[in-house]
């Protein structure tokens, strides 16, 4: 059983010897069970609490402390049966914790407990002992403080310049109240009570502080919501936006079980508004970003009139707007009026470790078809008014040719993707509780207003250009951009691009789109959030059947991660301002019926007309990061054995570009090895006369010594003592070369 001490008395002893009084001093002991929650296990935690507490006293008198002095809580960290996240509950009845749990649950994941079984993982208790600011130092302080204590002070509150009271916090009786404005002084700091608010001091001497009219009544909070908007409140809007879309990945990466979500960062959250428009969001995964707006708006049009308040759907339909099937969307729908429309949603899309697939890893080299590829889910509700069925979640994800092979990983992660949704939900309902909901809708506009036109003023002045990029497998990518300077607007057309193939390259329209909003954001200079308007002065020509516009059931595992690289460098080197980048994630899966793994891995990115490039980057499309090294030892039979920058990969060029990187990986158990890539034939391209980078390599290094080279896609089966090694390509320099490289 592991016991954990936290002692405080050093700390104690040094504030109190200085005159500073502690809120408390805190005795935490705590103790595994793994044990389920039933009557039959009340009485054991009973005896287990208390040999805790016992100990957790005797720590507190052998520090000076006297038991009459000490309070104790009790703890119970509970979590659902199968699954490995916990909420601590106090200890009382099964019942109450419980119901206790079953609430912490509903604000946590949007969601209650309904009949699950509880397991108890550990019990804590702590012991408290209160400890006072030494009385003669408090005093002499108090005296000193009350002396320099002007009896107003002009102050800055509620967007104005006001004179407000400054009342000593020790001259407050018991009981009483000091309305706001006003500042509450004592010897160590400064309670600042706005307007709105008053604070009182209670019995025990804590101040509490009281909001006494609603929060709109502040002068800032009047924003207008009709005609043009302010430029102040445009800014706060983009950045308030924006922050939301932050603390939802905030509360994914805590809340997530998976190595690829928590450490790898590969996921996205936005805001949408209620035409499943993207409103802003977090600077996450550009591929998932540009494309989820789609799959919003699916799911708005597959259940319109039957949506409700508690209900959450999920989908990685490549063909819905996903990318991907390893990448699971997860959507909910925010009511705030009577209309039986919602009024606005959030969605967080995840990449999932596995979900099934022909290969670990969900990421297949060979596939075929996209049934080849996974699970597929279209329009699946995953929560109910509040109930999450999730015997008929694992039904489906166990279902089929290929099923998913870690299940409770996957259940594991989308709980924490509802939970992340919920925590949109919460800081939205907080910024309409102080602008109103008329002001956001109306500023929800203002921002997309604003993206279009800054879009517009980068293509005033952008010139018409066309490119051609073949790919490693022969496809090729056609693209051609005419700007139209009266309108300021632009007509991006892909005819002549490659059809769609037997193979997995082919990249859904919602990719495509992605990559087209990702590269013009990219041009404005400006920190406006990513968003629909956009792409309101681009027109997209995608002819159906081809390599971009591909028809169901062709396979699209590679299209969502390489093919749209390789239109975003198609895009730049149109356009004339970008040496290509690496032009590919290097995919790299590994796994067995134990263990699944994914990782992309970093390059080079390309060369500008006034800057190098970046090595040992991800770039464009991809965002994530790579996990650590003890993290990904501690997780899987693996050792990484080197991972440096690939010195004069980059091409040269007046600016040269980035480096690519030497990743090697030994292999501790048998298992499928994966590679998913490209350059490894034709290389990055240079721009304005910069060289290319260099090609990219992979290998398997057998345990005997033997080397086999491997294409730029390729599945092996690898033994203990095996090795596979990845070499990154650069990215292309920019320029004629004028210096030394």
């Amino acid at each position: 059983l592991g016991i954990r001490t936290i002692l405080v008395h050093p700390l104690a002893s040094l504030m109190s010897a200085y005159g500073i009084g502690l809120a408390d001093v805190r005795e935490i002991r705590r103790q595994s069970i793994e044990k389920l929650l039933d009557a039959s296990l009340m009485s054991e935690l009973e005896q287990e609490f208390a040999a805790l507490e016992s100990a957790a006293r005797a720590s507190l008198r052998s520090q000076g402390f006297e038991a009459a002095t000490v309070a104790i809580e009790r703890r119970v960290d509970l979590r659902i049966a199968d699954t490995d996240a916990t909420l601590a509950v106090p200890f009382s009845t099964v019942s109450d914790m419980r119901t206790e749990f079953d609430r912490l649950h509903r604000r946590q994941y949007g969601f209650g407990l309904g009949a699950a079984v509880l397991g108890v993982s550990s019990i804590a208790v702590e012991a408290i002992v209160a400890t006072p600011m030494p009385r003669s130092r408090a005093a002499e302080r108090a005296d000193t403080a009350r002396a320099r204590v002007p009896a107003r002070a002009r102050v800055r509150m509620a967007g104005a310049w006001l004179e407000v009271p400054v009342v000593p916090r020790d001259e407050l009786r018991s009981g009483e109240r000091c309305a706001g404005p006003a500042l509450l002084v004592e010897p160590h700091t400064t309670v600042v009570v706005e307007p709105g608010w008053s604070g009182e001091r209670l019995a025990s001497g804590e101040l509490l502080l009281t909001r006494t009219s609603h929060l709109t009544s502040r002068p800032e909070a009047a924003a207008p919501a009709s005609g043009p908007p302010d430029p102040v409140l445009l800014e706060v809007f983009n950045n308030l936006f924006m922050h939301i879309a932050e603390q939802m990945g905030a509360a994914l990466e805590h809340t997530a079980a998976s190595v690829n979500i928590k450490e790898r960062l590969d996921f996205s959250c936005a805001l949408f508004d209620a035409q499943g428009g993207l409103i802003a969001n977090a600077p996450h995964m550009p591929v998932h970003l540009g494309s989820m707006g789609a799959s919003v708006e699916h799911i708005l049009d597959a259940n319109a009139g039957r949506m409700r308040a508690g209900d959450v759907f999920m989908l990685n339909a490549p063909y819905q707007g996903g990318t991907h099937l390893p990448d699971i969307t997860v959507i909910t729908p925010i009511f705030l009026t009577e209309s039986p429309r919602p009024d606005f949603f959030v969605a967080s899309r995840a990449h999932h470790a596995d979900v099934g697939g022909i290969t670990p890893g969900s990421m297949p080299p060979g596939s075929r078809t996209v049934d080849e590829e996974g699970v597929l889910f279209d329009n699946f509700r995953l929560v109910t008014g509040g109930r999450f069925d999730e015997q008929v979640l694992r039904e489906r994800l166990t279902g089929g040719t290929h099923p998913a092979r870690n299940p409770n990983q996957n259940v594991a992660d989308l709980k924490a993707q509802i939970a992340a949704n919920e925590k949109g939900v919460a800081e939205l309902a907080r910024v309409i509780e102080r602008y109103g909901l008329r002001t956001v809708r109306a500023y929800m506009q203002h921002v997309q207003d604003n993206a279009e036109e800054s879009v517009r003023r980068v293509i005033g002045r952008l010139g018409s250009g066309s490119f051609r990029y073949e790919m490693d497998n022969g496809q090729a990518i056609v693209v051609r951009i005419d700007i139209d300077a009266s309108s300021r607007s632009a007509v991006i057309d892909f005819t002549g691009t490659s059809t769609q193939a037997d193979n997995n390259f082919n990249a859904p329209t919602s990719v495509c789109m992605a990559a087209v909003l990702y590269v013009f954001r990219t041009l404005i200079e400006e920190d406006i959030p990513l968003n629909a308007g956009c792409l309101k002065p681009l027109r997209l020509v995608i002819p159906g059947g081809s390599m971009l516009n591909p028809r169901y059931p062709a396979a699209v595992v590679a299209g969502n991660v390489e093919t749209s690289q390789c239109i975003v460098d198609a895009l730049y080197g149109a356009l004339g301002v970008l040496a290509a980048s690496q032009g590919t994630m290097n995919n790299f899966t590994f796994g067995n019926e134990r263990h699944q793994y994914y990782e992309t891995i970093a390059g080079g990115s390309g060369a500008g007309p006034e800057f190098d490039g970046t090595s040992a980057v991800h770039t464009h499309m991809t965002n994530s990061r790579l996990t650590d090294p003890e993290v990904l030892e501690l997780r899987f039979p693996v050792l990484l054995r080197e991972f440096r920058i690939r010195a004069g990969s980059g091409g040269a060029g007046r600016h040269r570009g980035g480096d690519g990187t030497v990743r090697h990986l030994e292999f501790r158990e048998a298992m499928t090895a994966s590679i998913l890539a490209n350059h490894r034939r034709i290389a990055p391209f240079g721009l304005g006369g910069g060289e290319a980078g260099a090609l990219g390599a992979n290998r398997v290094i057998r345990a005997t010594g033997t080397i086999e080279e491997l294409p730029a896609t390729a599945s092996v089966e690898v033994a203990p003592g095996d090795a596979f090694v990845i070499e990154t390509p650069g990215g292309g320099g920019f320029g004629p070369r004028t210096r030394q490289a």
